[in-house]
Protein backbone atom coordinates (compact mmCIF):
# COMPACT_ATOMS: atom_id res chain seq x y z
CA UNK A 1 0.00 0.00 0.00
CA UNK A 2 1.25 3.52 -0.89
CA UNK A 3 1.26 6.38 1.10
CA UNK A 4 -1.12 7.98 -0.98
CA UNK A 5 -3.36 4.89 -0.39
CA UNK A 6 -3.05 4.96 3.53
CA UNK A 7 -3.64 8.64 3.35
CA UNK A 8 -7.35 7.45 1.84
CA UNK A 9 -7.50 4.80 4.59
CA UNK A 10 -6.91 7.62 7.24
CA UNK A 11 -9.36 9.91 6.14
CA UNK A 12 -12.29 7.04 5.54
CA UNK A 13 -11.15 5.73 9.00
CA UNK A 14 -11.68 9.00 10.39
CA UNK A 15 -15.23 9.11 8.78
CA UNK A 16 -16.41 6.06 10.42
CA UNK A 17 -17.07 5.58 13.93
CA UNK A 18 -16.48 2.09 16.03
CA UNK A 19 -19.46 1.20 15.54
CA UNK A 20 -19.43 1.61 12.18
CA UNK A 21 -16.23 -0.62 11.79
CA UNK A 22 -17.86 -2.99 13.93
CA UNK A 23 -20.79 -3.44 11.84
CA UNK A 24 -18.30 -3.76 8.80
CA UNK A 25 -15.92 -6.60 9.95
CA UNK A 26 -19.27 -8.20 10.63
CA UNK A 27 -20.27 -7.84 7.42
CA UNK A 28 -16.68 -8.66 5.59
CA UNK A 29 -16.91 -11.77 8.30
CA UNK A 30 -20.49 -12.77 7.00
CA UNK A 31 -19.33 -12.43 3.44
CA UNK A 32 -15.77 -14.16 3.74
CA UNK A 33 -13.75 -11.09 2.87
CA UNK A 34 -11.06 -12.53 5.25
CA UNK A 35 -7.18 -12.55 4.40
CA UNK A 36 -4.82 -13.79 6.99
CA UNK A 37 -1.29 -12.21 7.65
CA UNK A 38 1.45 -14.89 7.74
CA UNK A 39 1.57 -14.37 11.51
CA UNK A 40 -2.21 -14.66 12.17
CA UNK A 41 -2.02 -18.53 10.21
CA UNK A 42 1.37 -19.31 12.27
CA UNK A 43 0.21 -18.63 15.72
CA UNK A 44 -3.69 -19.83 14.70
CA UNK A 45 -1.68 -23.67 13.68
CA UNK A 46 0.22 -22.82 16.88
CA UNK A 47 -3.47 -22.82 19.01
CA UNK A 48 -5.54 -25.05 17.19
CA UNK A 49 -7.78 -22.08 16.36
CA UNK A 50 -9.49 -22.67 13.15
CA UNK A 51 -10.60 -19.95 10.16
CA UNK A 52 -14.13 -21.20 10.55
CA UNK A 53 -13.85 -20.23 14.39
CA UNK A 54 -12.31 -16.63 13.46
CA UNK A 55 -15.03 -16.33 11.35
CA UNK A 56 -17.42 -17.26 13.89
CA UNK A 57 -15.38 -14.75 16.59
CA UNK A 58 -15.90 -11.91 14.47
CA UNK A 59 -19.32 -11.88 13.29
CA UNK A 60 -20.61 -12.18 16.73
CA UNK A 61 -17.60 -10.29 18.37
CA UNK A 62 -17.15 -6.47 19.40
CA UNK A 63 -14.08 -4.30 19.31
CA UNK A 64 -12.81 -3.78 22.41
CA UNK A 65 -9.83 -1.98 21.67
CA UNK A 66 -8.49 0.21 19.05
CA UNK A 67 -4.75 1.31 17.11
CA UNK A 68 -5.75 4.43 14.95
CA UNK A 69 -2.05 4.42 14.37
CA UNK A 70 -0.76 1.39 13.55
CA UNK A 71 1.73 1.44 10.67
CA UNK A 72 -0.30 0.43 7.52
CA UNK A 73 -4.00 1.05 8.59
CA UNK A 74 -5.52 1.46 11.62
CA UNK A 75 -6.61 -1.77 13.58
CA UNK A 76 -9.15 -3.25 16.22
CA UNK A 77 -8.87 -5.68 18.69
CA UNK A 78 -11.92 -8.29 18.73
CA UNK A 79 -13.41 -10.14 21.39
CA UNK A 80 -15.24 -13.16 20.12
CA UNK A 81 -16.93 -16.21 21.44
CA UNK A 82 -17.00 -19.62 19.96
CA UNK A 83 -19.36 -21.79 20.56
CA UNK A 84 -20.63 -18.95 23.75
CA UNK A 85 -17.36 -21.08 25.40
CA UNK A 86 -14.30 -20.14 24.31
CA UNK A 87 -13.05 -16.33 24.24
CA UNK A 88 -11.01 -15.09 21.26
CA UNK A 89 -8.93 -11.99 20.79
CA UNK A 90 -8.43 -11.32 17.38
CA UNK A 91 -6.77 -8.13 15.75
CA UNK A 92 -7.73 -7.11 12.80
CA UNK A 93 -7.00 -4.26 9.68
CA UNK A 94 -9.63 -3.07 8.32
CA UNK A 95 -8.79 -2.26 4.56
CA UNK A 96 -11.73 0.07 2.79
CA UNK A 97 -9.67 0.19 -0.32
CA UNK A 98 -10.30 -3.44 -1.16
CA UNK A 99 -13.00 -4.08 1.01
CA UNK A 100 -11.26 -6.72 3.02
CA UNK A 101 -10.41 -7.54 6.93
CA UNK A 102 -6.62 -8.22 7.68
CA UNK A 103 -6.36 -11.14 10.38
CA UNK A 104 -2.98 -10.08 12.00
CA UNK A 105 -3.19 -12.17 14.97
CA UNK A 106 -5.47 -14.37 16.88
CA UNK A 107 -5.44 -15.67 20.44
CA UNK A 108 -7.32 -16.73 23.84
CA UNK A 109 -6.92 -14.13 26.21
CA UNK A 110 -5.03 -15.14 29.45
CA UNK A 111 -7.14 -14.50 32.58
CA UNK A 112 -4.31 -13.07 34.35
CA UNK A 113 -3.36 -10.84 31.82
CA UNK A 114 -7.40 -9.73 31.32
CA UNK A 115 -10.24 -8.68 33.47
CA UNK A 116 -13.41 -11.10 34.25
CA UNK A 117 -14.60 -11.09 30.48
CA UNK A 118 -11.39 -10.22 28.89
CA UNK A 119 -12.54 -6.71 27.67
CA UNK A 120 -10.22 -4.88 29.57
CA UNK A 121 -5.95 -5.39 30.81
CA UNK A 122 -5.31 -5.46 34.19
CA UNK A 123 -2.93 -3.23 35.47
Amino acid sequence: MGREDYQKSKKFKALLNISEISNKIKELAENDRISFKKHAVLRMFQRNIFVDEVREALINGEIIEDYPKDRALPSYLVLGYIEKLRPLHIVVAYDPNESILWVITVYEPNPKEWEEGFRKRRR
